[in-house]
């Protein structure tokens, strides 16, 4: 491949990623990938055979950026508590640059749950959990958290950082008549959320 087909499929994909995040898989039109790229639909379809094909690409791209905000969960040499504060700040802010994600993620599960089934399928969760547990035992079983409660632990606090941005049009609506702003509300949560779910953590001990 040259450096010109290169280019031009990076062109391809990016448009693609905004058409669909914008108007999801059933509302994207391929004129509408190939306009928004400049060039004639016949190019589009020489790099990509079909509207499913090129889906496809870009859900995996979308899922496997968002699954990487997971990453800093499993560096040893971070404390419990500071891995808690580390995955709001950085998925917070990855979703913050990423607003449409979650809704787009949660309408495609919807639509077809078996593309993110087969995305998830390839993880070892069972591995996850294992090594997060073991680096963390101590610590854990402190707050009375068993490796088979892990999932509902890791479970709550992806919750508490996606729900906002997939509600985000009906919290804009009580924040506006509240005259908060939601921008404000969303970098204070970096911190109140992981706040919150160390605090709650210390008081299952209790």
């Amino acid at each position: 491949m040259t450096e010109s087909d290169r280019q031009t499929e990076d062109r391809i994909f990016d448009s693609a990623m905004e058409v669909f995040l914008e108007k999801g898989m059933d509302g994207a039109r391929m004129q509408d990938i190939a306009n928004h790229a400049g060039i004639n639909k016949s190019l589009l379809h020489y790099y990509y055979r079909s509207k499913d094909r090129l889906f496809s690409a870009v859900f995996e791209k979308i899922a496997t950026n968002l699954f990487a905000k997971f990453a800093p969960v499993f560096d040893v040499n971070k404390s419990l508590e500071d891995k808690i504060r580390f995955f709001f700040d950085e998925h917070i802010g990855f979703l913050q640059k990423n607003r449409r994600l979650p809704g787009f993620l949660l309408n495609e599960i919807n639509r077809n749950p078996a593309r993110l089934r087969n995305f998830i399928s390839e993880i070892d969760f069972e591995r996850v959990w294992t090594m997060l547990y073991t680096q963390h035992s101590d610590d854990l079983k402190k707050y009375n958290i068993t490796r088979e409660k892990l999932p509902q632990l890791m479970t709550t606090i992806v919750s508490m950082s996606v729900f906002p941005f997939a509600a985000r049009g009906i919290l804009e609506e009580i924040f506006e008549q509240m005259d908060m702003n939601f921008d404000d509300f969303i970098e204070e949560r970096k911190k109140f959320a992981a706040d919150f779910v160390i605090t709650a953590l210390k008081n299952m001990n209790q």
